[in-house]
């Protein structure tokens, strides 16, 4: 049975043996001025009734209009060979490998994972994989830190304003000082980055493509990050490291990002997972699990934990991360999707986003109530700009069956009537075209 409730008889046993007459004995440290004297809570439903309320509920989630929706969740194909392995009970009953011997299959997926991740970033090592995005961000701030023996980060305005406000959550109480770099219009400046550079900085934390759709190229900035001995810090999007340079090329000293294009659905906001990587001769810094390979005493190969510089086994203080842990089974479905894909698939999902980006781009622009805000070259997002409430504007959209973007004036003051506008592979050239007589129906 997938649920069996305690009887009656069995809770008179369990407080028998124990020595207690009733349950609310079980209280009896907690004052009683603390103590809530009965919940107002109906009769519970059988089982059948249960799933039928909840299968009525989720009617209420229109998963119909076409998605244009980007700002680090994007609707990417997922092939269908993920779900069919992914869903092995082998794979997704298993978590945590601590027992070598009996979890080969996971450690050799979890290593392919860390194998295929350095690949695609081009860096040395990487870990077992995070929660998400933007603890995989602090937490690389924090590696920073660690590295440098410095309590200063500088971060770039053009990173996920999530990723930042939580980078600002875990450095708060570490005595760490976070300080926003503001961005010319949808572009870094490197000169006020620069101006910033000096012996007090551990790391310059920044997204690449941005939070705006933008791709800029930041050799020359890492370069004079690297004189002051200030680590780079990248936060990547995996599906356009198929086109622009990765990280590894750039001298980035910490990759991460967020890992649902790789694979996972948009699942109403999550779950996900973060992932992260950097050079070898900073790998004990690295947090998180790290899965090796090495050979059994009768040489025959096989994979480990090791180096394990979390809580759960050394001690606190040493600890490179007291919260971090990984999402084995979405890693695994990214190794899988990455492994399906190959180098070339991969390479033409990322020119698929950015060809389709480009056409929407272009005929949006002949439309004359829009202005395409970004100034530099873009992946598969873009800003716009009309004379229209941007609210009014999208409601106007999910009316005719798009959910057309993000507003952006929910999360800037100064980027009034904005809206970042994504679009992916999956879009075909229908979708594109009716979204674009769409806007300028509205309009």
């Amino acid at each position: 049975m997938p649920y069996t409730p305690h009887t009656k008889s069995d809770i008179k046993d369990m407080l028998d043996v124990i020595g207690l007459e009733n349950e609310n004995d079980l209280f009896s440290s907690v004052p009683s001025e603390l103590r809530v004297d009965h919940l107002d809570l109906k009769d519970g439903l059988d089982e059948f009734s249960t799933y039928s309320k909840f299968k009525k509920l989720s009617l209420k989630n229109d998963v119909n209009k076409v998605m244009f929706m980007g700002g680090g969740y994007y609707d990417h194909i997922v092939p269908s060979g993920v779900d069919a392995l992914a869903g092995r009970s082998e794979f997704y009953t298993a978590y945590t490998p601590y027992q070598a011997e009996a979890s080969q299959g996971t450690l050799q997926s979890l290593y392919e994972f860390q194998s295929l991740i350095c690949e695609l970033t081009g860096m040395d090592v990487a870990n077992a994989s995070m929660y998400d995005g933007a603890t995989a961000l602090a937490e690389s701030a924090l590696m920073a830190v660690r590295l440098t023996k410095r309590n200063k980060i500088l971060i770039d305005a053009g990173v996920n304003k999530t990723y930042i406000k939580v980078v600002q959550t875990y450095l708060k109480f570490r005595d760490i000082e976070v300080e926003v770099i503001d961005m010319n219009k949808d572009l870094t400046d490197f000169a006020a980055v620069e101006a910033k550079i000096d012996s007090s900085i551990a790391a310059y934390l920044f997204q690449n493509p941005n939070f705006f759709g933008t791709i800029q190229d930041f050799t020359s900035l890492i370069s004079k990050l690297h004189e002051s001995k200030v680590l780079a810090v990248m936060s990547a999007y995996p599906i356009a490291l198929g086109m622009i340079k990765d990280p590894g090329s750039l001298d980035v000293d910490i990759v991460c990002g967020d890992g649902q294009c790789l694979g996972n659905y948009l699942n109403f906001g999550g779950p996900t997972f973060g992932f992260m990587a950097t050079k070898q001769e900073d790998i004990r810094n690295l947090p998180g699990r790290i899965i090796g390979k090495t050979k059994d005493r009768d040489g025959k190969e096989m994979f480990v934990l090791t180096m394990q510089a979390r809580e759960q086994h050394i001690r606190r203080q040493r600890a490179t991360s007291n919260i971090c842990s990984n999402q084995n089974l979405l890693a695994l479905r990214s190794t899988m999707f990455m492994a399906l894909l190959g180098k070339k698939g991969l390479k033409q999902m990322s020119t698929l986003c950015f060809n389709k980006s480009e056409y929407l781009k272009e005929n949006l622009s002949k439309i004359s109530a829009l202005e395409i805000c970004n100034t530099a070259a873009t992946f598969n997002e873009f800003i716009i700009k009309t004379s229209m409430d941007s609210d009014k504007f999208l409601n106007a959209l999910l009316e005719k069956g798009f959910y057309a973007g993000i507003n952006l004036s929910n999360l800037y003051e100064n980027r009034k009537n904005e809206v970042l506008i994504s679009t992916t592979e999956k879009r075909t050239k229908e979708e594109l075209d009716d979204l674009i007589q769409a806007i300028g129906e509205v309009l």
